[in-house]
């Protein structure tokens, strides 16, 4: 590969961003996890950026875009627009330089998120709460830059971003004692992906690089496979840290070159991920911090005997959204499942069906039943979590012997999304 070609950060680039982040940035351990190891009969390392000063990997690249600013631009400040990981990163960085830093978020950002930001930055930190999404945080946060001659840090296509984000990469290669085979990384806009591949390319060639992204937001995928950037209609937010509708220019033009393939995974099995890493390690990911590891249950043949490294990119979970992740696992791994049930307005139709149709292992979770009045029948929505997946066929098998009405809400998206 060139790197001396103006889309790759040079490997000298990503040098100087270590020195730079030397006592800024944590160098991050890489940990082999033994359980993933016998559960994938390979040797799992997992890159901890979860246990990064502010939790991600994020001050890695805001810090080095800002340390290669003139005096004259830091003096008119620094700006960015985010609700998650980038803004805590530059907040931090803001505090370390003394910078005054703007940060617009949506107003729809969590309380908590909004604490962190200011935690991180103190007084050199001004947060500006705009629009519901981010696109309109976005946009507010551009125009300031024109009419205050501001400086926009970019979260992800910047060069020096990239090369800042890059040195995750080193530490890697740096820390590793054994021959890397695989290496998987989380993608959002592609930062961190970029820059650690670039490394990889260079350094161990032989190693696969993959990268991962949530089913509900395959953007540089899709980039990949249309042959320029594209940017999609609609995408599931859940997986925050690496949901995003366009990736970068720059780190597409990076990625569609060092990337052996990508993975799409499914935001249940990303949630069923994170439960397990912290009921099985003590480990609190976020969502796209427990992307890679989900990707291994779709590689395991792949990756038998090998050496694999998956990037915990980070852990700022927010701890009310647990119901929803326990919610979204149980749906995926089909343990759980909602039915629209039309019982016959009688005495004793319910008790049959929690007699006869229940079975001894499975749990009524929600029951919202409306009574219509000179109707032969009531509709109920009914939530049955089961103990077994095995036990999902036997419990239809009873509702057609009982002849009971259902209509399968899972299977219907648009309708479970409206009732559920």
């Amino acid at each position: 590969m060139n790197t001396r070609t103006a889309q790759f950060p040079s490997l000298e680039s990503i040098y100087d961003a270590a020195e730079c982040l030397r006592g800024v940035a944590s160098h991050t351990p890489l940990m082999e996890n033994l359980i993933l190891s016998e559960r994938y009969q390979a040797n799992i390392f997992l890159k901890r950026e979860d246990l990064q000063i502010v939790r991600s990997y994020k001050i890695r690249g805001a810090y080095n875009k800002m340390s290669k600013l003139s005096k004259e631009a830091l003096d008119k400040g620094v700006v960015c627009a985010s609700a998650g990981n980038h803004a805590q990163g530059m907040a931090y960085a803001c505090h370390k330089m003394k910078v005054k830093g703007t940060v617009f978020m949506p107003t729809t950002t969590p309380n908590q998120k909004v604490k962190s930001v200011k935690m991180f930055g103190r007084e050199h930190i001004d947060i500006q709460l705009v629009g519901d999404t981010y696109d309109d945080a976005s946009n507010a946060a551009k125009k300031y830059c024109e009419e205050q001659n501001a400086t926009y840090v970019h979260p992800f296509d910047d060069m020096d971003v990239i090369a800042g984000q890059g040195t995750v990469g080193l530490e890697i290669f740096k820390d590793a004692d054994v021959k890397i085979d695989y290496i998987l990384l989380a993608i959002g806009g592609g930062g961190v992906a970029a820059g650690t591949s670039t490394v990889f390319k260079q350094l161990s060639p032989h190693t696969k690089i993959i990268g991962i992204e949530p089913e509900g937001a395959p953007s540089m995928k899709e980039s990949i496979k249309a042959g320029h950037v594209v940017e999609l209609d609609t995408i599931d937010k859940f997986v925050d840290g690496a949901a995003v509708k366009r990736v970068g220019d720059k780190t597409f033009e990076i990625c569609k070159q060092t990337l052996d393939d990508i993975v799409i995974v499914p935001e249940g099995k990303v949630c069923t991920t994170i439960l397990e890493l912290y009921n099985e390690s003590a480990i609190v990911a976020e969502p796209a911090g427990a992307l890679t590891i989900a990707a291994l249950d779709f590689l395991k043949e792949e990756i038998k005997g090998k050496n694999v490294v998956c990037l915990v990119s980070g852990g700022n979970n927010d701890i009310t959204r647990t119901e929803e992740i326990k919610e979204r696992s149980l749906l995926y791994e089909g343990l759980k499942h909602y039915f629209i049930i039309r019982f016959p307005q009688r005495a004793g139709a319910l008790r049959n069906f929690l007699n006869n149709v229940l079975g001894e292992n499975d749990d009524i979770t929600h029951f919202e039943y409306q009574k219509k009045t000179n109707r032969e029948s009531g509709p109920v929505l009914l939530g049955i979590e089961l103990k077994y997946k095995e036990d999902f066929e036997p419990l239809l098998l009873r509702m057609e012997e009982n002849k009971i009405q259902y209509q399968l809400l899972n299977e219907k998206p648009d309708l479970f999304t409206f009732l559920v």
